[in-house]
């Protein structure tokens, strides 16, 4: 099974929130969610503020998920995508 990395939209109008999924990739972006891995709300009082579950990102990772371009770059910027590379 091909499994991705993706965000799924949830929250209402003007006020998204975005969860960080594993799922099959041949799958819609909304549904066959196998775990979440954590949580972004791009609309706060301060900011973008992400909950990433860092263990659990690895672990996938190293199992050969591929995540999306938005994911890598979120990923980047928590410090999460270099310690994979170091560890590949």
């Amino acid at each position: 099974m091909a499994t991705a990395m993706r965000l799924t939209r949830t929250g209402t109008t003007k006020k998204p929130f975005y969860r960080l999924v594993v799922m099959d990739s041949r799958k819609a972006s909304q549904g066959g969610v196998i775990e979440v891995l954590g949580s972004l709300r791009v609309i706060g009082p301060q900011g973008d503020q992400a909950q990433l579950n860092e263990e659990k990102i690895l672990s996938w990772l190293k199992k050969g998920a591929n995540p999306t371009n938005t994911v890598r770059t979120m990923l980047a910027k928590a410090g999460i995508w270099g310690k994979f590379k170091q560890k590949s």
